[in-house]
């Protein structure tokens, strides 16, 4: 009999019960300085951050550290509650690098570029490399701002500190269509790099879901 697949609760909760740990731990009033986040005090020993993750705002409470999506009360998703708490404990405060930088370039991104590849600009190239117009519909559902690059591309605000930028090529009689997630030079700053390659897939998956919405109209 095959195993049982492993549920995301499984799989996420080392993670995130590590993160849990570590978050009584910081000053939240040094943390809304390094990471570019609000603190609203509830009393002399409770408080919550406000974070707004791919547009859409989100509380974690300090110190129990609960996310929960700020417009509903619900409780967000294991792997975005991971995000979220990363974030707030990884941030240093370094400014935007405003430059650009691929997967490979991030520390320890080189080995785990190919599984990058699949995970995001592979699927990306399938979703949009014959139309650009459904990129750039599916990009600025989700609040995406134009950019130079390509025949397409977007910037994204995933975090306050973390911006991504994809950007689509067309095929051509010379060339194959291609497309690249990239991250802002200060991203690991803000997070490890395992999870900016969560991130970069979260953001192809968003793109490719936005575009079948659409379609579907």
């Amino acid at each position: 009999m095959k195993p049982r697949p492993r549920k995301p609760e499984e799989t996420y909760r080392p993670a995130l019960l590590k993160a849990l740990q570590a978050l009584p731990l910081v000053d939240p009033q040094e943390v809304t300085t390094r990471a570019g986040v609000t603190y609203e005090r509830v009393d002399a020993s409770h408080g919550r951050f406000r974070i707004p993750f791919f547009g859409t705002l989100h509380s974690v409470a300090w110190p129990q550290g609960t996310v929960q999506t700020s417009a509903t009360g619900k409780e967000a998703e294991i792997w975005v509650q991971i995000l979220l708490l990363h974030y707030l404990l990884t941030a240093d405060g370094m400014p935007l690098a405003s430059e650009w930088i691929a997967f490979r370039n991030l520390p320890g991104g080189l080995g785990y570029d190919a599984a990058f590849q699949g995970r995001a600009d592979n699927r990306l190239v399938a979703a949009f490399g014959t139309d650009d117009q459904a990129f750039v519909t599916a990009a600025r559902s989700l609040g995406g701002e134009q950019l130079s690059f390509g025949d397409a591309s977007y910037l994204f605000r995933a975090l306050p500190r973390i911006w991504l930028a994809v950007v689509l090529y067309l095929a051509d009689e010379d060339f194959s269509a291609s497309a690249q997630v990239l991250f802002d030079g200060a991203a690991s700053h803000y997070l490890p790099t395992e999870d900016l390659a969560v991130l970069g897939g979260m953001l192809a998956g968003r793109l490719i879901k936005a575009a079948k919405a659409e379609e579907a109209l």
